[in-house]
């Protein structure tokens, strides 16, 4: 039980643990050991105390200890230990979003200084898959440029697969793609929700039908845009066996959609890149069927960023947790 003593200075009550609480919050500030934090921060990221000790190439006894003295400082506890690794209890959530705020903020202590002192140059070096439609996207490059006129900006086309490769390797700062499978030391933020339908070209038999069952079109000639099929899309085509008749496979998209157009076989598009064509393109199966994925900014936890690519990956968060769905 708290007692909190009253008492009444000109007819306005005062309540001494008002004034209780910043002096705690004070002692809190000076007393706490921020290393904890960062450990807490990093133990959950990994998902166990052992996979974080791994990262930080320290002693999992004594990362469990930081873990201990950390719900000691803040009194109550953090984390439950259970077979799958850690789970963190719905006061820890809490602790770990706002110190995720503060490690985001520390990062970008360098990269803010040497905006300040206007020494903002070097390269952008952006991997991204073919036909990406994003204002988010549009919006950052345009900001980015028309701010920071010394720095090269440097964008690479290439399918999912290589622009994933290239930020794992630190060939790319930033990539936009999709994935379905999370891939250890990348790290993921979702930009747009994105479906694909099935089209044919204004000259095929097929223009203007409506199929409900996909299975029925098994036997149709296909275009396959293999590099670039999202892995959620190609279960899709695998589940109803759509695609053994292929016959023509393309590199990308663009190319896929001009063989499509031309009606040498019908294929999957996004629905934001082939709509725009109208009547030259016609969707085959109802919305509720349509195979659809995430689009992903994302950038490598292994390799540090440098101020560029740093200052241009806030402005892209900034403007994604904006957005009313990703709130």
């Amino acid at each position: 039980m708290v007692l909190a003593a009253r008492r009444s200075v000109g007819g306005v009550k005062m309540d001494r643990s008002s004034k209780l609480q910043p002096q705690r919050e004070q002692r809190f500030v000076r007393q706490v050991d921020w290393n904890l934090f960062r450990q807490f921060h990093e133990i959950v990221r990994a998902g166990s105390v052992s996979a974080a000790a791994r990262y930080l190439h320290t002693h999992q006894p004594g990362l469990s200890l930081a873990l201990k003295r950390l719900e000691e400082q803040v009194g109550v506890p953090l984390c439950r230990r259970t077979p799958q690794g850690v789970e963190l209890t719905p006061a820890g959530k809490m602790v770990f979003e706002q110190v995720t705020d503060v490690v985001e903020a520390i990062k970008m202590v360098p990269h803010v200084a040497m905006q300040a002192a206007k020494r903002i140059e070097g390269t952008l070096r952006l991997g991204m898959i073919s036909d990406i439609t994003s204002g988010e996207l549009d919006e950052a490059l345009s900001s980015f440029v028309r701010r920071h006129p010394d720095v090269t900006l440097q964008i690479d086309i290439g399918t999912w697969r290589g622009v994933l490769d290239a930020v794992a390797a630190g060939e790319c700062d930033v990539g936009v793609t999709y994935e379905s499978d999370s891939v250890p030391k990348i790290r993921y933020e979702p930009m747009v929700r994105e479906s694909q339908q099935l089209y044919c070209g204004r000259s095929h038999p097929l223009f203007g039908s409506s199929i409900r069952n996909p299975a029925t079109l098994a036997d149709e000639r296909f275009i396959l845009a293999v590099a670039d099929e999202p892995k959620d899309v190609e279960r899709f085509r695998l589940h109803y066996d759509l695609g053994k008749n292929t016959v023509a496979y393309a590199d990308d998209l663009t190319e896929a959609m001009r063989l499509i157009r031309l009606s040498a076989g019908i294929g999957f598009l996004p629905t934001i890149v082939a709509e725009p064509l109208g009547e030259r393109l016609w969707p085959l199966l109802p919305v509720s069927l349509l195979p659809d994925y995430f689009i992903y900014l994302i950038t490598s936890a292994a390799v540090p960023l440098s101020t560029p690519a740093q200052l241009f990956h806030e402005e892209m968060l900034r403007r994604l947790r904006a957005k009313p769905e990703f709130r």
